[in-house]
């Protein structure tokens, strides 16, 4: 599947305006820091920009703000859209990253002691 030009346009926009809570969560992933995976930002994934993506392990993780709390139902067809195309999808308020740091390293520790290498390799194109 082809990314549409103005999908890529808008991640390139969105790497460059990132929130306080995505900076906060980038200084978590670049490098490799968790488990040695690396981490893409504002990655266009079928019709949607993901806020990081783990493209080897197939993780998906989106940052929540306070305008998540009225559109859950947009939330979860996005979800169910990228589940659809073998990702993994977890979710981080705002707060919680910027507040509890530690808590959201652990668990994304934990989701990736959860996933198989064979389940990200099943899912490869």
């Amino acid at each position: 599947m082809r990314t549409q030009s103005s999908t890529l346009k808008r991640a390139r926009k969105l790497r460059q305006q990132m929130t306080d809570a995505e900076l906060k969560m980038w200084s978590l992933l670049r490098r490799g820091q968790i488990d040695g995976y690396r981490f893409r930002k504002q990655v266009p994934i079928g019709p949607y920009v993901v806020d990081f993506a783990c493209l080897k392990k197939r993780l998906i993780i989106e940052i929540d703000g306070g305008q998540h709390s009225t559109q859950k139902a947009q939330d979860d067809e996005r979800t169910r859209v990228l589940e659809q195309l073998g990702y993994r999808v977890l979710r981080f308020w705002n707060n919680d990253i910027l507040t509890n740091p530690d808590g959201v390293l652990t668990r994304l520790h934990h989701a990736f002691y959860e996933m198989s290498d064979d389940h990200a390799e099943a899912h490869r194109h």
